[in-house]
């Protein structure tokens, strides 16, 4: 009859040691530096996805065109962010549509 010898591992390979060892605490994923402002948004996002259900990106976008046509820039900066929580890729095309013409706003003198 043959002996076998398995020589044991270094004191941490073993999987006992694996078990009873602490897990290392990781950073999450969405530590994100902007969350005070994020925040506010992300809850008017929500909001609006209560009151309008799986249309409420497209709708948020048509409310964004509606202000960028009135001219209100500013709300539709906010109806721009609302439809990027809710749809990244709906609002960057909404975005870069539109985004030579907010460059060269500046240039048009009103009359």
């Amino acid at each position: 009859m043959s002996i076998r010898f398995a020589a044991a591992g270094a004191g941490e390979c073993g999987a006992v040691a694996r078990v009873l060892r602490r897990p290392r605490l990781r950073a999450p994923a969405n530590d994100h530096d902007n969350q005070a402002e994020s925040d506010t948004m992300l809850h008017e996002a929500l909001q609006h996805f209560a009151r309008h259900g799986l249309g409420a990106a497209e709708r948020a976008r048509n409310i964004a065109l509606r202000a960028f046509f009135e001219g209100n820039r500013e709300q539709y900066r906010h109806w721009l962010g609302i439809c990027r929580k809710l749809d990244r890729q709906m609002a960057n095309r909404l975005a870069t549509a539109h985004g030579a013409v907010e460059e060269f706003e500046p240039l048009i003198l009103p009359e």
